[in-house]
């Protein structure tokens, strides 16, 4: 028992310290990890003497958060990704699998050996690179769904590659469920069914019986053995336990009880997926990878640069742009878990020799270790592929409009509706290709160009607009278009959005003639319609609202003053604003919460209406 809380100390100790540190120093938590893993491993401070027992526990993180994954998505979602699931995922791993098995034989490796190898690096690390996808809240976007439609289609390949290893590689030696390729195949089909009709129909009943009980733990063990027992199902029918959990996911996508569930699941998910990336660490043979660094080194460069081609090629082929397209190959360049499952399956076979599989299990450690930093340094190089690609899109014929609006996102989008439902001639300019293009299927044609370039503002119309309306979300940007634009055209009315009331007043101080918070007037009509809620006389409810408005107006004069009585630079001083202003007992301060301090005076505290 001693041993076990040492073991659960040094677990958490690694667990809090690396990733944040490794993180600080821009190479993210999964590096952090890994390496923790190799300090409190067998070949650092041998905290985990045998890193195989803590891989079997370890894999249940994967398993975890594939079915997280799951409950975030919906059967209309995966139909949606046929596309890519049957095009880009079966192509990239059959196209990877040979270009390595090529490699592989070339080395030295008979075929089997080299197919058998080739496929285990073809597949990708699913929890690292949903893991950097997490981090970077890049999921929803285009890259991050096909990224995951190619891991979903490595996990689902995984089922037949597993059946199809004993018969092709080692004999017919392996084991089998029932005894028979046709059995295997009909129990995995059945389990898949028993998994999706379970989930479709007994899973809400029954989470509706445990709610109603009202205990939270009891809600906690449901879930957890939902998650396990489909992972277990999946696993004696020789399917991948990720995959089983994952069809779990997606039966309960539909669920009342969808986001209860993922709250229960997340603190384990959380620490299982830290425990395994730790035990990969664990099984990282240091002596092999110093002793043959040099080796290594070149067969990491080879491999690597070889799977990013491959991967980014593919994409390409079916539609992506070259910056998509190198985003997906750097994601999915690392090689996956199953690397560690087929590897020493192989070496077991007899076909390749044990420090040939040292070799290959130390490549694979190393690839998780390098891409993801690899993969953040790329984003330079990235942007400079979209700004290549965007270049010849600076075409301005017919952008003779009325009004000039300058950015096509969230607030452009709506007021450019409002001026066209009014047949206002309005031209939309925008330096995001992606935008573009997706604008472009709506019906809006909307020209590229960055507008702080003085050019592309003759170009686009800025001087025989009657106004310009910039709607950017960077705050610098926005306040630099607008100056560029008060000196090009210092007799055209310029609106603008703010972000915040530093922004707000910093626009002033430029000259333009009508700004507005972006979020401004919807917290005023949300605190109107509460008012009107709790039932408040609208003319009250009213009253209270122009109140507002007009006390906000004039803190945002005096604010304005005060800021350039003290000299002070207003887009890179976050202290500057003044103390929130005493106002009569019946009225609400309004506090902007970017630049405001709350106050702590209770005669200055807001009061009820």
């Amino acid at each position: 028992m001693d041993g076990l809380v040492f073991q659960v100390i040094g677990f958490l100790l690694a667990a809090i310290i690396a990733p944040p540190l490794f993180k600080r120093l821009g190479f993210g938590v999964v590096v952090g990890y890994l390496c923790a893993g190799i300090l409190i491993g067998p070949h650092g401070f041998r905290v985990f003497p045998d890193p195989e027992a803590v891989m079997d526990v370890a894999q249940l993180g994967i398993v975890l958060l594939l079915f997280v994954i799951g409950l975030d998505t919906r059967i209309s979602k995966l139909i949606a990704l046929r596309g890519d699931i049957m095009g880009l995922g079966i192509g990239q791993v059959g196209l990877t699998t040979l270009a390595l098995a090529g490699l592989a034989v070339w080395c030295g490796l008979s075929v089997s050996a080299a197919l058998l190898v080739g496929f285990a690096f073809a597949l990708s690390g699913t929890a690292i690179a949903l893991q950097i996808l997490d981090e970077r809240g890049d999921l929803p976007s285009r890259y991050g769904q096909r990224s995951f439609a190619v891991l979903l289609t490595q996990d689902m390949l995984t089922v037949p590659v597993l059946a199809l290893v004993p018969i092709l590689f080692l004999g017919g030696g392996g084991t089998s469920a029932t005894g028979s390729p046709m059995g295997d195949a009909l129990l995995a089909i059945g389990t898949i069914a028993g998994i999706i009709l379970s989930g479709r129909y007994l899973l809400d009943p029954i989470f509706r019986i445990i709610a109603a009980s009202g205990a939270r733990e009891v809600m906690t063990a449901a879930a957890l053995l939902v998650v396990l027992g489909a992972a277990l199902a999946a696993s004696v029918a020789g399917i991948s336990m990720a995959l089983g959990a994952f069809l779990a996911g997606v039966m309960l996508a539909e669920s009342s009880y969808r986001h209860q569930i993922q709250a229960d699941v997340e603190p384990f998910r959380g620490l299982l997926l830290a425990l395994f990336f730790m035990s990969i660490g664990m099984i990282i043979p240091v002596a092999t990878v110093l002793g043959e660094a040099f080796t290594l080194g070149l067969l990491l460069l080879g491999y690597l640069a070889l799977k990013v081609l491959v991967v980014a090629g593919v994409a390409m082929a079916l539609g992506s742009s070259r910056a998509e397209a190198l985003r997906i190959g750097l994601l999915l360049a690392a090689a996956g878990e199953f690397a560690f499952v087929l590897v020493p399956v192989a070496g077991g076979a007899g076909l390749i020799d044990s420090d040939t599989a040292g070799r290959l299990i130390a490549l694979a450690a190393l690839s998780m270790i390098v891409m993801p930093p690899v993969a953040m340094a790329s984003e330079g190089l990235i942007r400079r592929f979209r700004r290549v690609e965007a270049g010849p899109e600076e075409d301005y014929e017919g952008a003779n409009g009325t009004v000039l609006v300058i950015g096509f996102g969230r607030v452009g989008q709506i007021a450019s509706q409002i001026l066209l439902s009014q047949e206002v001639e309005a031209t939309l300019i925008d330096y995001n290709p992606d935008r573009i293009k997706s604008a472009a299927r709506f019906g809006f044609k909307v020209y590229y160009g960055d507008g702080r370039r003085i050019d592309v503002l003759h170009a686009a119309g800025a001087s025989q607009a009657r106004v310009i309306l910039v709607c950017l979300g960077d705050p610098n940007e926005s306040l630099a278009i607008c100056a560029q634009l008060r000196r090009v055209c210092p007799n055209t009315r310029i609106y603008a959005t703010a972000y915040d009331r530093t922004h707000a007043i910093a626009l002033m101080e430029a000259g333009i003639d009508f700004q507005i918070r972006e979020t401004f007037d919807a917290a005023i009509i949300a605190g109107r319609e509460v008012l009107l809620a709790l039932g408040i006389d609208p003319e009250r409810a009213a009253e209270v609202e122009a109140d507002v408005r007009q006390r906000d107006a004039d803190r945002l004069a005096l604010q304005r003053l005060q800021g350039i009585e003290a000299g002070i630079d207003l887009m890179h001083q976050k202290t500057m604003l003044p103390e929130p202003l005493k106002q009569p007992d019946h009225l609400i301060e309004p506090v902007d919460l970017m630049n405001d301090t709350v106050p702590d005076d209770p005669d200055t505290v807001p009061r009820k209406a």
